[in-house]
C-alpha cells in the first residue's frame, strides 16, 4: 500500500558532493513527519549524485531527482514542486543555513489553512549571523517594509526557507527563473490574493557547507520585479495565472523509484 507524505522536502542541489551527507543527517534526524526528501540536481554528472543515491538506499524517502526545466536554483525548485507528491512542500536549502527542526512546524502551519508559512530571521526571536553586509540590510529592509505596507503576514519575505501549500503553488505558477526570488514570489502571491501567510522565528547561520553560490548582482533585479509586485489591488487566482506561461510537465524522476512505504 503507497502511502502518501504529509512533506515534500524540496533540496535544490549544485555540486555539494560529500557535504550533503551532513545535510541529510540533520534532516533525516529532525523531520518526524512522514516525508518524502527530493534532492533536486541539474545534470547527472553532479557530484551530490552519487553521495544522495548512497543516502537513498538506506533511507527510501529520498528521492534523487533530475530537473529538466533548466539550470539553476529557480528552476530546480520549480520542478521540484511540481515533482511533490505531498499537500504540503517545504524548500530548504543544502548549505546549512537552514534548521531542520522546523520543517515540521512550518509544515503544521500550513496543515492549519496558511498557504505560505515561512522562517523569519527578522521577527523577535530571530536571528541572521553571518552574511554579507549589504545583502543582510537589503533584504530586512524588504522584509520589514513589505510587513509594514502590505501587510503581509511575515517580515522575511525573502528567505528561502518555506513551506507552501503545494495546491496553491501550482494554481499561482512559478513565473522565476534566475536565483532564490522564487520565496518572496509566491509571498507577494499569497498577499496579492489576501490569503494567509504566517512565520515563526528561525536563526539562520551563514553557509556552513560548502560555497555559496548566491549572485547578488545576478539576482537583484528579479526581487525588486516581485517586491514591486507585491504593492497593488486585490488579484484572483485565474488573473495571476494569466500571467505565466503554460510549462511542460516533469519528466520522469532519476532513480530511486517513489517507494511503496515511507519511513
Amino acid at each position: 500500500m503507497t502511502i502518501t507524505p504529509r512533506i515534500s522536502v524540496v533540496i535544490p542541489v549544485y555540486n555539494e558532493g560529500e557535504a550533503i551527507i551532513r545535510c541529510m543527517d540533520r534532516i533525516l534526524r529532525e523531520v518526524m513527519l512522514p516525508s518524502e526528501i527530493l534532492l533536486v540536481h541539474d545534470m547527472p554528472e553532479d557530484t551530490t549524485v552519487p553521495y544522495a543515491k548512497q543516502i537513498a538506499e538506506s533511507h527510501p524517502q529520498v528521492r534523487p531527482v533530475l530537473n529538466t526545466y533548466g539550470r539553476g536554483p529557480a528552476n530546480a525548485i520549480r520542478f521540484g514542486i511540481d515533482a511533490a507528491r505531498a499537500p504540503v512542500t517545504v524548500v530548504t536549502m543544502a548549505d546549512g543555513c537552514d534548521d531542520p527542526r522546523q520543517i515540521d512546524d512550518l509544515a503544521r502551519l500550513v496543515e492549519r489553512g496558511v498557504v505560505v508559512a515561512a522562517a523569519s530571521r527578522y521577527m523577535p526571536g530571530g536571528q541572521q549571523v553571518g552574511g554579507p553586509r549589504l545583502k543582510r540590510m537589503m533584504s530586512r529592509w524588504a522584509g520589514r517594509t513589505l510587513y509594514a505596507f502590505t501587510r503581509v503576514g511575515t517580515r522575511d519575505a525573502t528567505n528561502s526557507f518555506k513551506a507552501y501549500d503545494t495546491e496553491f503553488v501550482r494554481q499561482v505558477g512559478i513565473e522565476s527563473r534566475t536565483g532564490f526570488e522564487i520565496g518572496l514570489e509566491l509571498t507577494a502571491k499569497a498577499g496579492r490574493l489576501r490569503l494567509p501567510v504566517a512565520e515563526i522565528p528561525t536563526i539562520w547561520l551563514d553557509r556552513q557547507l560548502g560555497e555559496s553560490h548566491f549572485d547578488l548582482g545576478r539576482f537583484l533585479p528579479s526581487y525588486l520585479r516581485w517586491y514591486r509586485f507585491a504593492y497593488g489591488r486585490r488579484l484572483t487566482v485565474e488573473q495571476i495565472a494569466k500571467r505565466r506561461p503554460a510549462e511542460p510537465e516533469p519528466e520522469a524522476v532519476s532513480a530511486p523509484s517513489v517507494p511503496a512505504s515511507l519511513s
